[in-house]
């Protein structure tokens, strides 16, 4: 498995922005399509965002859709999620999270199910204030 462990998290009034990082260790960091998940009080994990293997697909949810960003960077680890325009609605803590098919060579769209994901970091809070 991967051990992954997130940074960035914080407080910030509505219509700012952060930006979280994912460090990874363990396995080969590139096999892992990765992604984003929050979880705000008293509701179900949501997904966010995700990236491919190589960095060269990504996927949103709808509610972050033209707000954030998700990169990667294989020589170092990393995986970002950077967020503007940010609403007391994205108040939730966010995990990452590392795909399933580390023997897999697909490079297309990356899953966005939890379902897909194996391993998780033990998430960072962000909260926007009104």
């Amino acid at each position: 498995q991967v051990q992954l462990v997130e940074s960035g998290g914080g407080l910030v009034q509505a219509g700012g922005f952060l930006t979280l990082s994912c460090a990874a260790s363990g396995r080969t960091f590139r096999r892992y399509a990765m992604g984003w998940f929050r979880q705000a009080p008293g509701k179900e994990r949501e997904f966010v965002a995700a990236i491919s293997r190589s960095g060269g697909t990504t996927y949103y949810g709808d509610s972050v859709k033209g707000r954030f960003t998700i990169s990667r960077d294989n020589a170092k680890n990393t995986v970002s999620l950077q967020m503007n325009s940010l609403k007391p609605e994205d108040t939730a803590v966010y995990y990452c999270a590392a795909d399933t098919y580390y023997n897999s060579n697909w490079d297309g769209l990356p899953p966005h199910d939890q379902a897909d994901f194996g391993s998780w970091g033990q998430g960072t809070q962000v909260t926007v204030s009104s």
